[in-house]
């Protein structure tokens, strides 16, 4: 009786995989790439797992990044604030006329509200 015939499959040509994780490349300006690879220096490690680690970094710290965001808007509103009241003389407006003017020049025309990124957006919208 004959032995039937054990058909392998064929091997593939190339360089074997190495892992499960997407390959991405990317372009970088070689005084970002000089500065990763200072950085994976300094921390024992190699170019990809240094833009691995900073971009986990960046990413984390984005998150973050919201209350930090809104202090600055807060600050920078106080100081245009500031600057208008300089600007405004007292004796040409009744204060809540002078707040309504700043209030309008701090905020922007309420044609642009809808369109600044900066602020929430309207639930209804």
């Amino acid at each position: 009786m004959k032995r039937p015939i054990k058909v392998t499959p064929k091997k593939k040509r190339g360089r074997p995989a190495t892992g499960r994780d997407p390959h991405v490349t990317s372009r970088m300006p070689q005084r970002l790439i000089e500065k990763v690879e200072a950085w994976a220096a300094a921390n024992a490690t190699g170019r990809s797992e240094a833009i691995r680690r900073l971009v986990e970094r960046g990413l984390a710290a984005g998150a973050k990044a919201g209350p930090a965001q809104r202090l600055r808007a807060a600050r920078a509103a106080e100081l245009a604030t500031k600057a208008i009241e300089k600007i405004i003389d007292p004796a040409a407006a009744p204060p809540e006329e002078r707040a309504q003017r700043r209030r309008r020049l701090t905020r922007g025309p309420s044609e642009f509200l809808e369109d600044r990124i900066d602020l929430p957006k309207a639930k209804g919208k």
